[in-house]
């Protein structure tokens, strides 16, 4: 029996941390503070994305459509983008590239990595930038916002402030059980 013992004790500690895995939702709004003004930054990098995978096809149906349409009714904002998909987080961190609109010369009108990083909270590194082409397909103005090692809570809006570029994201876990019912003789 101790054998046993040792056996199991030793699998838990050996593991992979894929194990430890689970699916969340990621929904992020981008959102420009139209009272901040504007701040152009250089054009982004050629390799933006630094070699994350692209959002792609992987896209869920968004939560907070309220916010959206709370935000666009507000003169004070302009949505940018607003996405929401569905990943496996972990201990270690995942990088995802996030882009909108039509691509000229490997560049987005918004262009973005979002690494995420699971544990007591949720660690976010975000870069996005906002572009603005000329007639011929080159950048001629950008907007940045980088916000690193942020630690957001999960499962609420986490707003993160970037000057005239905001980012609001929730990450909500799809695999933890709801919080279960006070027992009968509590309720009263």
């Amino acid at each position: 029996m101790r054998v046993f013992r040792i056996l199991s004790l030793l699998l838990v500690v050996l593991a992979p941390s894929a194990f430890a895995d689970s699916l969340y939702q990621v929904e992020m709004i981008l959102v420009r503070q139209n009272a901040e003004p504007v701040i152009n930054s250089r054009a982004a990098p050629e390799n933006w994305d630094a070699g994350a995978p692209r959002l792609g096809e992987r896209m869920s149906p968004p939560r907070l459509g309220n916010i959206v349409d709370k935000l666009r009714a507000d003169a004070n904002y302009t949505v940018l983008a607003h996405k929401a998909w569905e990943q496996n987080l972990g201990e270690q961190p995942v990088k995802v590239a996030i882009t909108d609109g039509q691509e000229q010369f490997g560049q987005f009108p918004i262009e973005g990595v979002l690494s995420l990083q699971l544990g007591r909270f949720t660690d976010i590194d975000a870069d996005f930038w906002i572009n603005q082409f000329d007639g011929n397909g080159s950048v001629i103005n950008s907007e940045h916002l980088s916000q690193k090692d942020v630690r957001t809570k999960n499962n609420q809006l986490n707003y993160l402030d970037g000057g005239h570029l905001a980012l609001l994201i929730k990450i909500t876990s799809l695999t933890a059980k709801p919080p279960s019912a006070p027992p009968p003789d509590l309720q009263d």
